[in-house]
């Protein structure tokens, strides 16, 4: 099916309501749709990106997960997180993250959504992290306020990718995401929170989130694209946004794997969770902390309404073409910090 009829009944839905693994078994490409059972990307190659993992969800757990990375941000700091559809969805909370964001002297960021609801225009998204009780942590800016600015893209979806006229403003940004299901991209996480979440929204005139949607159809209609260019375009643009700062020196994620829905935050009324939570993951690469998730995720006993949910909607697609893109690799080397 080419056009994304389920994505329709999905924006309806919004806006009412991580040993040396085996790799030679791994999926190279799950295109098809079909389910495949994927081996751990995980190797102790020591040239491989580190990923660090602990199970402690808290905010000292979030603080430890990050020192982890001895990474040192430049200039201003943005960190971009989702802000959730309503108070219901599974999106960051201010009390897990207040530690990190205020250690690192961070600004709360975000961009208007394509699809409507409580968080489409200025005024609207503004009232929502207010309510939301973000305001009460850090200072916030909506990145797309004042419209968009444009970045090159290196790919064969598209050409290039609009992001918040505020991007330049800051020297380096950490990407802290709510790892979870997603309707229409199989799941969310690093590359998802990149991608999507840092492009403009359909108020800025040119729409990041609508060409990435459309699979480079549309830079104002997010629906009607192609699955499979989907896919392909949130890797590119996820790519463009990390080369963007000193070519992904002044980029850090954070991955939270808690709350594990079938549905994304964008959601105003998600599934309830019927997996267990998993822990907080690091890296300096948003693939290959995106694959360590997604191992979890199958390696986990309780997962297979997850499982189910990323390979219907083709999902692991995302982490098999930017692999080619030759920038972020999809095999890491796990280090346990509870150990």
């Amino acid at each position: 099916m080419k056009r994304h009829l389920w994505m329709i009944l999905a924006s309806a839905a919004v806006l009412f309501g991580c040993c040396k693994a085996n790799t030679n078994n791994a999926t190279t490409s799950i295109a098809s749709g079909a389910t495949e059972e994927v081996t751990s990307h995980e190797v102790t190659d020591a040239n491989a990106p580190v990923v660090y993992f602990t199970r402690d969800i808290s905010p000292e757990g979030l603080v430890k997960a990050y020192q982890a990375l001895g990474w040192e941000p430049s200039g201003k700091v943005g960190v971009k997180i989702s802000t959730g559809e309503s108070a219901k969805t599974n999106h960051l909370r201010p009390a897990l993250i207040k530690d990190l964001v205020q250690m690192i002297n961070g600004t709360i960021v975000e961009c208007n959504t394509a699809y409507g609801g409580n968080r489409a225009t200025v005024a609207m998204h503004h009232q929502a992290v207010k309510e939301r009780g973000y305001l009460e942590i850090a200072p916030f800016d909506l990145l797309d306020e004042d419209g968009y600015t444009t970045l090159p893209v290196n790919g064969k979806v598209l050409k290039e990718d609009y992001v918040g006229s505020h991007f330049g403003n800051y020297g380096s940004y950490l990407v802290l995401s709510h790892f979870k299901g997603h309707q229409m991209a199989g799941f969310g996480g690093a590359l998802k929170n990149l991608s999507i979440g840092f492009g403009s929204g359909t108020s800025a005139g040119k729409s990041g989130k609508a060409i990435i949607h459309s699979g480079g159809k549309s830079d104002t209609n997010p629906w009607g694209g192609e699955q499979i260019a989907f896919l392909e375009a949130m890797g590119e643009a996820a790519v463009a946004v990390c080369q963007s700062m000193d070519g992904g020196k002044n980029i850090a994620f954070v991955n939270v794997m808690n709350r594990l829905s079938v549905d994304c935050d964008c959601n105003a009324n998600p599934a309830e969770p019927d997996m267990h939570d998993i822990g907080i993951l690091a890296s300096l690469d948003p693939l290959a902390l995106d694959q360590a998730c997604i191992d979890k995720v199958w390696q986990a006993p309780d997962s297979a309404s997850l499982k189910a949910r990323i390979d219907r909607q083709q999902g692991r697609h995302i982490l098999d073409y930017t692999d080619t893109l030759g920038v972020y690799h999809r095999q890491y080397r796990l280090v346990d910090l509870d150990k």
